[in-house]
């Protein structure tokens, strides 16, 4: 579709308003987050976290440290190569390691076990918040604002960077978040951007042919501006993951973001969930995220 750098040029779009708005008095929709739970033993984990694969030929490495609520598994095939592994005591770098029940795994010094159960969190994340489980300089993470881990822990999948604000998916579930991740299952993810400048015809037909950045091209599923009359806020629909792929995109062009919120999610929304806040999914948020990624 042809644009022109003339305003008076441009077609009219329609305005795409966002169909849910905040509630009016988000209390009485959140229950107050409990008190954090104390860690339960080892023998308690053994005894409620039997795993048959365990019990017979073993389970991959990565698998284990992946169903142990630490990370997925792409990322902790990554922590094995790098030597925070143990495995009897003594340290592996090879991350498809056949594990067995009776085996002594270690993640940074302390004994992990895999978890049976599932849980899954989503978040519409904040600003100022780190998208990583821990963070070494000691700034708040999305798992300090974790309203209820319990004895379960979950991992972020995928990144936000921390100016970024949005839906983000918290779970234990190794084997969902490899595939919520991977290009091959064309995750679509939406994006409302507000840029320092009005967005140019010039550089939506660019956006829309594809542009090509240092690590690859960049392929966008849909892109239109959100309100009649303004060229500054856009949404812009993709399935690629890279790291900061949105800013980097408009960085490339010539524009700077001024505010970047991830809208939509694998079929999950913001409705009835503000800014800060956290909600279990229900079991048909989990079977269709299982369904897109044919988990």
């Amino acid at each position: 579709m042809a644009y022109s750098d003339d305003r008076k040029s441009r077609p009219k779009l329609r305005p795409n308003k966002p169909p849910y708005g905040r509630p009016t008095n988000p209390k009485k929709q959140f229950d107050v987050a409990p008190r954090r739970k104390a860690e339960p033993d080892k023998e308690e984990l053994m005894n409620n976290n039997r795993n048959t694969e365990l019990e017979g030929d073993g389970m991959r490495l990565n698998k284990f440290i992946a169903h142990c609520g630490i990370c997925s598994r792409r990322q902790a095939a990554d922590y094995v190569k790098e030597g925070f592994v143990t495995v009897n005591d003594q340290k592996v770098i090879e991350p498809f390691l056949l594990i067995k029940a009776k085996d002594k795994v270690c993640f940074k010094g302390k004994s992990v076990f895999p978890q049976e159960e599932r849980v899954y969190y989503l978040m519409n994340k904040p600003k100022g918040v780190i998208t990583t489980a821990q963070d070494e300089k000691g700034r708040k993470t999305v798992l300090d604002i974790l309203p209820d881990k319990g004895k379960t822990r979950v991992f972020p999948v995928g990144r936000l960077d921390r100016e970024t604000t949005g839906l983000l998916l918290l779970t234990n579930d190794g084997d969902l978040a490899l595939k919520m991740t991977h290009p091959g299952y064309k995750m679509k993810k939406v994006y409302q951007v507000t840029l320092d400048k009005s967005l140019s015809g010039a550089d939506v037909e660019k956006i829309q042919k594809g542009v090509v950045l240092e690590d690859g091209p960049v392929p966008v599923d849909a892109l239109h501006f959100i309100t009649e009359g303004s060229f500054k806020e856009v949404s812009i629909a993709i399935h690629v993951g890279r790291n900061r792929i949105i800013r980097r995109l408009f960085e490339h062009l010539g524009y700077e973001v001024v505010k970047l919120d991830r809208t939509y999610l694998g079929g999950l929304t913001k409705k009835d969930l503000p800014r800060g806040f956290t909600r279990k999914l229900i079991a048909q948020e989990i079977i269709m995220l299982k369904h897109f990624t044919g988990k």
